[in-house]
């Protein structure tokens, strides 16, 4: 077998590798031959069919088979021979053609970039620190007794948290909605689930009510014949409605599975899943903050396109879902942010390499009970992941990743943010 490898770039390569032609027909005789014993087609008794029938409806097959077989092996083989890491599938080139005895093929690919020395200790890393509160706790219960409000119809007019049901119709210029009759919405008043302007116009009105107000509609409206417009809008209010929270009692633990009915051990079991939610929020805010840092260490380190590519898809199919095509602008976009991405994880990965981190086994059993935990049936997902080896190393890979933004916050010029709950757990509100 001959190889040869040429630079085309930064990281790219591109292999040449050339082997007898006679491995190839070797192997498609013998492929053709063990067929010719087993194979059965219609007018020809098992074993008996003559080879060349075998040759004519099997041989392209066969010798494409053995072709891909043959072009992978030794493709490993060129790898092992010139030390070789691609980073993804070599796009093949040949044309499977024998020519002074050899076939010969092409694999273009990148490799792993030589990755640079990261003096950690010169690293400036904020570290989020918070706890839950009993105040948090106080919110979270008053926030599962509003999702389980009901409501009962009231005589008298709107206020905020009522839920109003309502006719309307809207004019802007020469563009009314609908186009004909009234169109029917419902929103508690002060939930934002319409917007503000709106929820001022229905305070202070009863079901019968009838009335004509100037609206401001917001930029983002659905509607892009109203979103930015003020429009003329006339209202009929067809019944307001009063929130009935449910007391927070045996009855009503009852139905977060506290058998025992009693208070105190719902909100500790809330403190609980708060605690669960606000360590994994500050975990992933920690590695956000280390891979950044980790990044801009090395602004210049050269990252494979494949991996930055892949990356700015993954990004934006997060956006618009899987099926859609991505628009180009939207992936040019995303690849400064991939690149970043790419560059945090590949020096991650190398220092988990220097400092020989092992994967803390503890720890992947504690996160995937946490993640089972969500579920109604944990035990099945938990052997689910045991039986899945690509789900598992996920898990693994993510554990990892913790341990190495552990490894570099306890390394690097390292200080303490102290936030509450809310600012963790809702970084963007307000």
């Amino acid at each position: 077998m001959q190889v040869s490898v040429e630079n085309v770039g930064t990281l790219e390569r591109k292999l040449t590798v050339k082997f007898p032609a006679e491995r190839l027909e070797s192997q498609v005789s013998e492929r053709l031959a063990q067929m010719s014993r087993t194979v059965r087609l219609k007018g020809f008794r098992p074993g008996k069919v003559p080879a060349n029938v075998i040759k004519q409806r099997f041989g392209a097959q066969v010798r494409g088979e053995a072709l891909s077989e043959l072009i992978g092996s030794t493709l490993r083989e060129a790898f092992d021979k010139e030390d070789l890491r691609p980073v993804a599938q070599p796009s093949i080139d040949t044309t499977g053609e024998a020519e002074d005895g050899d076939i010969a093929y092409t694999a273009s690919f990148e490799v792993m970039p030589e990755l640079p020395e990261v003096d950690v200790a010169k690293l400036e890393i904020q570290r989020p620190v918070a706890a839950v509160t009993d105040a948090d706790i106080d919110t979270m219960v008053e926030t599962l007794r509003q999702q389980r409000r009901s409501f009962e119809v009231v005589e008298r007019a709107a206020k905020a948290d009522d839920f109003v049901m309502f006719e309307y119709s809207a004019e802007a210029g020469d563009y009314r909605f609908p186009e004909e009759g009234l169109e029917r919405a419902g929103s508690v008043v002060g939930s934002g689930q319409l917007f503000k302007a709106l929820d001022e116009a229905l305070t202070g009105h009863s079901a019968g009510d009838e009335f004509e107000q100037e609206i401001t509609f917001p930029e983002d409206f659905r509607n892009e014949n109203l979103a930015g417009k003020t429009a003329k809008v006339q209202f009929k209010i067809i019944k307001v409605q009063e929130p009935n929270l449910p007391e927070v009692d045996a009855e009503f633990v009852a139905i977060f599975g506290v058998s025992d009915g009693s208070v105190e051990t719902f909100r500790k079991e809330v403190r609980a899943n708060l605690e669960r939610e606000l360590k994994a929020a500050l975990m992933g805010r920690l590695k956000s903050e280390v891979a950044e840092k980790l990044a801009e260490s090395q602004e210049d380190f050269e990252v494979p396109q494949v991996m930055v590519r892949a990356e700015a898809e993954g990004l934006v199919r997060n956006m618009i879902g899987k099926d859609r095509e991505i628009p180009e602008q939207m992936f040019e976009s995303a690849k400064p942010m991939a690149k970043k991405r790419v560059m945090a994880a590949l020096l991650m990965g190398e220092i988990a390499r220097k400092q020989e981190l092992e994967i803390d086994r503890a720890r992947v059993s504690d996160m995937l009970a946490a993640i089972a935990s969500t579920y109604e049936e944990p035990e099945k997902v938990i052997e689910l992941y045991n039986s899945d080896p690509q789900l598992m190393q996920g898990l693994q890979n993510r554990v990892m990743e913790d341990q190495v933004a552990e490894w570099v916050a306890d390394n690097a010029n390292t200080t303490d943010q102290s936030l509450s709950f809310d600012e963790v757990m809702r970084p963007n509100q307000g």
